[in-house]
């Protein structure tokens, strides 16, 4: 079978495309793109992907896949024996979507503020206050997220789903690691439950668990 070509960096967003690829069981070949040192704005990388951000997943056809949310409803698309989202038209994909959706739209642009402040204003005096902003503003998506997803431990009760995935490696950026176990504990809850999965949480725990 023709392997699946993944670019990425340990704990960035090719973590969730890894854990989805895991849960499938299918070939993927790794490539390493270190954010540190912004490798991701490479003229080499820029011709794979001219956003210059990860992932990147390049189909067996070579098809060039971006933007982590489109390319995990893609690999649902590609592997339905994989069942990693309900059927279409149900009322629990619909939840599933809403919730990666969320994560997607809302929480994402404030990682995005938080890790590179000075691309948001030209006074580098500013960048403090902005990642201070994005950080609040991110910790307020997972109050609610945590209020009102109704996580028992997944997002669907005791279906294990793509919203888990995407939801438990979200949860980790922007200093979550430290805050989300002591604000959000049902978030918490679910990102320990996709941890200990044995095909998507030997993946989990090698981008999140502490080091050492």
């Amino acid at each position: 079978m023709t392997p699946y070509i993944l670019y990425g960096d340990r704990r960035s967003g090719s973590s969730t495309v890894e854990m989805a690829l895991a849960e499938i069981g299918a070939p993927v070949q790794l490539h390493d793109v270190p954010l540190d040192g912004d490798n991701q704005l490479a003229e080499a990388y820029r011709r794979i992907n001219p956003m210059g951000r990860v992932p990147t997943l390049l189909l067996p056809d070579g098809t060039v896949m971006t933007e982590s949310l489109a390319i995990l409803l893609t690999l649902d698309d590609r592997h339905p024996e994989a069942a990693l989202l309900p059927p279409a038209g149900s009322s629990d994909r619909a939840r599933a979507l809403r919730w990666m959706a969320l994560a997607a739209g809302e929480f994402y642009p404030h990682v995005t503020r938080s890790d590179y402040p000075e691309r948001f204003h030209p006074d580098p005096a500013q960048a403090p206050a902005i990642r201070a902003r994005a950080q609040e503003m991110g910790r307020d998506i997972w109050r609610l997220v945590e209020r009102e997803a109704n996580l028992s431990p997944f997002v669907l009760g005791e279906r294990f789903s793509l919203a888990d995935i995407y939801l438990s490696a979200l949860t980790r950026w922007m200093e979550g690691d430290r805050w989300i176990p002591a604000h959000c504990p049902r978030l918490e809850a679910l990102a320990q439950a996709v941890a200990v999965r044995p095909k998507a949480g030997p993946v989990w725990r090698r981008h999140f668990a502490p080091a050492g």
